[in-house]
């Protein structure tokens, strides 16, 4: 491995005065493929460029399983370190409780692939676009409700959070009035400052409550997504710990991802207005779906990188990766390349995005994304046509970034008209 000496630090704040770009540095490291020395002095290589986003994303030499040597650790809380008293906390809490993990997105084909066929149809696009009417209404009754109630407001709790929760527990049979208890656990499994013990708690959380929904869907099947996952137990195809745990993979990334996009994007577009009117404007959803694009481009909510591992020998934009060694993917970099983007840094509705990787890429790319795309493209226009004076209700730099999240985004959005 590559000496730590002159190997700068990894780190994704972004620059106070511009927000919605990529962290500084990040964009100062030299060339595509680079070093990057962590919290605890171990390195890894670091792909910010595009083409090498993508060949890597998509090679079968390199693995998403956490448990293997060499896989990066970005913060001390995800490496798993722990104090005595905690670990002893977590010893007693998994001979209460089974926790599950976070299904298929941490393994690898083909047990990755077989994992994941077993919900990729209920993202399919025909089965999405068939959600559309479904979504508006869910979108309209809460711009009713924003519409008639105090101003200012916050985005996030009114309208970015509510709607993509709601539409994901419908899609899952999961009670809505449920939605505070898996907000805020999702948000501590995501956050970088929570603890391996704090992480493991709202895991437990989420598990026990999905394992009792899959047990009665076991009973009484319906038409939603769980009804599928538990089918599949019954039928032997899948644990049912694995079923809760695919369970609870697709309730907080159906939500928290969504939701922080719808934010941001709005941010976005009020700081850029000539663009918001192109949005607000248009009657064609061929120019809504560019707009959509670009904003997955342009913001990439992506926050800290896709960690991998390399399991064999491979090379990359002329440098050879060993066996054994981390690897950091950034997204972020990668959607602001200007040999793929030209003027990357510009915000244009009309661009043709569509080589964006705000999803990631390859075999384990978002299994959502249709649902998401779908979602942003009926609420970014309605909330536009709807409020057409929305205007931001502070300055930018009041506003509370998601700084210590794997998922960007803001913690409050304070709007008036």
């Amino acid at each position: 491995m590559a000496s730590t000496e002159r190997v700068p630090d990894y780190d994704i704040t972004r620059a106070a005065g511009c927000p919605l770009d990529p962290a500084p540095a990040l964009r100062q490291v030299p060339g595509p493929l680079s070093r990057v020395r962590l919290w605890d002095g171990s390195t890894a290589w670091l792909v910010t460029g595009h083409a090498e986003h993508r060949a890597l994303l998509a090679d079968p030499r390199v693995s998403v399983d956490r448990t293997r040597p060499g896989m990066p650790r970005v913060t001390e809380g995800a490496d798993g370190a722990m104090t005595d008293a905690e670990a002893r906390r977590m010893a007693e809490l998994a001979k209460q409780r089974s926790v599950p993990g976070l299904s298929f997105i941490l393994k690898d084909d083909p047990e990755h692939a077989r994992l994941r066929r077993m919900v990729t149809g209920a993202f399919s696009i025909r089965r999405v676009e068939a959600m559309r009417p479904a979504v508006r209404t869910i979108v309209d009754r809460f711009l009713d409700e924003l519409t008639a109630g105090p101003r200012p407001v916050d985005l996030v709790e009114a309208f970015a959070l509510p709607v993509p929760s709601l539409v994901i527990c419908e899609l899952l049979g999961v009670p809505y009035t449920d939605h505070g208890f898996f907000q805020e656990n999702s948000t501590t499994i995501i956050s970088r400052s929570s603890t391996a013990l704090q992480r493991f708690e709202a895991m437990g959380n989420l598990g026990e409550y999905l394992d009792e929904m899959v047990g009665r869907r076991l009973v009484e099947p319906g038409g939603d997504l769980l009804s599928t996952v538990a089918e599949r137990v019954r039928t032997g195809e899948l644990p049912r710990q694995e079923a809760v745990g695919m369970a609870v993979l697709m309730l907080f990334a159906g939500h928290e991802t969504t939701a922080n996009m719808i934010a941001l994007g709005t941010l976005a577009l009020l700081e850029h207005p000539d663009q918001l009117a192109v949005l607000r404007d248009t009657d064609d959803p061929r120019l809504v779906a560019s707009a959509v694009e670009e904003l997955l481009r342009y913001l990439t909510i992506t926050h800290g990188g896709l960690m991998r591992v390399a399991v064999a020998d491979l090379e990359l934009a002329g440098q050879l990766i060993r066996a054994g060694e981390g690897i950091i993917v950034v997204s972020e970099t990668a959607n602001r390349d200007p040999a793929v983007f030209p003027d990357p840094d510009r915000l244009d509705l009309r661009r043709d995005a569509r080589q964006q990787v705000g999803f990631g890429y390859g075999p384990h790319a978002c299994v959502g994304q249709p649902l998401a795309r779908m979602e942003l493209q009926v609420a970014y226009p309605a909330l536009l046509r709807r409020v057409p004076t929305l205007r931001l209700a502070t300055t930018l730099d009041q506003i509370p970034f998601k700084q210590d999240g794997f998922v960007y985004g803001v913690h409050h959005l304070p709007v008036t008209w």
